[in-house]
């Protein structure tokens, strides 16, 4: 099964190795904007430090934040979702201008940046945490990913990403913020190929 599943990662072209680049974009820098015109995306799809390296990419994106969501333990440690008993996702939040991007554009990014039909994990990260699932705040967003979801499947892809109402959201420790900013690198797992 592993096999298989590097197989399609690697002919999606997302091999662990690769470093490919998004369309051009702005990338996020500086203090979160709480505007309240700004609109909100929880969006999970493996290991966050590559998720948020991609969407804050996506010119209109304000702010972004690691973390984890969808369990069942208040405050969660990065050391107790590890452990795979707590339920959670790690996830990025993301804070966009709707008059820049959509929240289509931002889902359209987020599903071409990850392997949407690899089940319970992402790449050679395994394990429920790695889920690929999009957290809804209202029936728009939940539609929005619904079709999107649609158009994959009509193009042939076994989609396992998961739509699901919005849960808590607890921000991951700050070394895990900005990740791959910080180490002028790129993700290991996540690379950017068209899909739609």
């Amino acid at each position: 099964m592993k096999a298989w599943i590097f197989s399609f990662v690697s002919l999606l072209g997302l091999s662990c190795q690769s470093q490919p680049t998004p369309p051009a974009s702005t990338l996020v820098e500086g203090t979160k904007n709480t505007d309240s015109t700004m609109e909100k995306a929880i969006l999970a799809s493996g290991c966050f430090w590559g998720t948020e390296y991609f969407l804050q990419r996506i010119e209109g994106v304000v702010s972004t934040t690691v973390g984890y969501t969808g369990g069942h333990v208040e405050n969660p440690t990065y050391e107790q979702v590890c452990t795979k008993r707590t339920g959670h996702y790690e996830a990025t939040e993301v804070l966009f201008d709707p008059n820049v991007t959509t929240y289509e554009q931002v889902l359209r990014m987020f599903f071409e940046t990850h392997d949407p039909t690899q089940r319970n994990g992402q790449g050679p990260d395994i394990g429920p945490q790695y889920r690929s699932a999009v957290f809804y705040f209202n029936e728009e967003q939940k539609a929005t990913a619904e079709m999107l979801i649609g158009l994959l499947k009509a193009k042939g892809y076994d989609v396992a990403t998961e739509v699901l109402p919005a849960a808590v959201f607890y921000p991951a420790e700050n070394y895990h913020q900005d990740y791959y900013n910080h180490k002028g690198s790129t993700p290991y797992c996540h690379g950017y190929r068209p899909l739609f």
